[in-house]
């Protein structure tokens, strides 16, 4: 059994590249473990604020500090739960994260700012920074209007696929795979060319899912 969590974050609705990958990502996973239950993540119709100077003192508290105490603070600190939960319970998350201006919506950075956690996602120990999410699989689905992969400027211009990575490996995610629509913008004929390689990219990640038990 395995628990899939999908996130979209594009507001571009029924013409979302990245929503339309994501849910052919998450039939084929379904395909091969039929017993796997999928949790819907979708940070445009039900959007996560940006963090606020209470929530930051309820979530990162100073010692000493006594916390606010208000009804929206404690709503968005139930649902900065919510999302934590939901993100740990998950085997395989599938997050959509189409490029704005060289990096990912604010809304996915919102989301990503509560479940890197302190304490729950990773700690600090002499050594460094360590860990706690280890033993996910992260399937990234990147969509970007203009082709930037293995390009001479795209260690300057790559703030989305190069920032995911990196937080996710900071919480100790280290199986990340890419996804990849780039130039839908560009014309037609690479937009076709973009899904088809998708198309191929899911295949591939398809043989490589293990089978539920």
């Amino acid at each position: 059994m395995k628990n899939i969590l999908q996130i979209d974050t594009s507001p571009q609705g029924a013409g979302s590249i990245s929503r339309q990958l994501t849910a052919r990502v998450v039939a084929q996973l379904k395909a091969m473990s039929p017993q796997a239950t999928v949790a819907h993540r979708d940070l445009i119709a039900t959007p996560v604020s940006h963090l606020s100077t209470e929530l930051i003192q309820v979530l990162r508290p100073t010692p000493g500090a006594v916390p606010p105490e208000n009804a929206a603070v404690r709503a968005e600190a139930a649902q900065a739960e919510e999302l934590l939960s939901e993100f740990l319970a998950a085997d395989v998350v599938v997050m959509g994260a189409p490029m704005f201006n060289f990096s990912i919506p604010s809304q996915l950075k919102a989301w990503i700012d509560r479940v890197v956690q302190a304490g729950r996602t990773f700690s600090y120990s002499s050594a460094g920074p360590v860990g706690l999410a280890a033993g996910k699989k992260v399937i990234v689905v990147s969509s970007r209007g203009g082709v930037y992969a293995g390009t001479a400027y795209e260690s300057a211009l790559d703030h989305q696929e190069a920032y995911l990575k990196a937080v996710l490996n900071f919480i100790g995610i280290t199986d990340v795979s890419f996804v990849r629509a780039e130039g839908v913008a560009m014309s037609p004929e690479k937009r076709r060319e973009a899904l088809a390689s998708a198309e191929r990219d899911i295949a591939g990640l398809t043989l490589a899912y293990p089978k539920a038990a």
